[in-house]
């Protein structure tokens, strides 16, 4: 029997490391295509992630900053199914269409959906880049617009009912007067809710707090 080698660092496999950027998640089931595509994003700096089908997109698919470049027909799911399915997401992606079928009718619902391009094989590398580039600075954008939301959302959950209440109609414009008087309370009380209100939002004046109420949605009735 040979004697056991002493292990070296050498044997232990590399960590894992997380993209610590957006990812292009790319999905054909042309799988020579995919490899070009995938090499040609990549030789363009950016991370990439190839599927081969919708079905192992959506099963392995994190929630990853970026964008989907996605081929419009796929045995299976095709791409405007997967793109239905991205926007019922937690997280969804901005999504590049490519197609080997010059397809109008599909080419305006996919827009109307909120894609980001409509290119048609053979795609141009540049032109791809380009859009993948765009796509990424529109999924930038709306997650910063989420994040927002979110946090606007955790700081109103903390105000009480009846600072609910103030919050609404003061974004409405009502003066602490014509609050007390809706409430049916003093002003002085108006006005200590008031105060709490700006606070626990963490607005500094009534325009902030109207454009609160409209980024959360909240209904201008008290």
């Amino acid at each position: 029997m040979m004697p056991r080698r002493p292990s070296t660092a050498t044997d232990t496999p590399p960590p894992v490391v997380a993209p610590s950027g957006p990812v292009v998640h790319v999905v054909d089931d042309d799988a020579s295509f995919l490899r070009a595509i995938s090499r040609r994003l990549e030789a363009a700096g950016f991370q990439v992630a190839a599927f081969d089908s919708a079905e192992a997109f959506l099963t392995r698919r994190s929630d990853l900053p970026g964008c989907a470049v996605l081929d419009l027909r796929m045995p299976g799911a095709g791409g405007l199914e997967l793109q239905e399915a991205l926007s019922r997401s937690k997280e969804p992606l901005p999504v590049i269409f490519l197609t080997g079928h010059g397809d109008v009718s599909s080419s305006v619902r996919a827009m109307k959906r909120g894609a980001v391009d409509f290119l048609t094989k053979p795609v141009d590398g540049d032109e791809l880049v380009e859009a993948v580039r765009r796509a990424i600075a529109v999924d930038a954008q709306v997650r910063a617009q989420r994040r927002t939301v979110r946090d606007l959302r955790a700081r109103y959950e903390r105000l009480t009912p009846r600072e609910r209440q103030v919050f609404a109609l003061v974004a409405r414009g009502l003066a602490n007067k014509q609050i007390a008087a809706e409430l049916g309370t003093s002003e002085r009380t108006v006005k200590a809710h008031r105060a709490q209100v700006m606070e626990k939002t963490g607005a500094t004046s009534v325009a902030d707090l109207a454009l609160a109420a409209e980024r959360l949605g909240q209904a201008a009735e008290p």
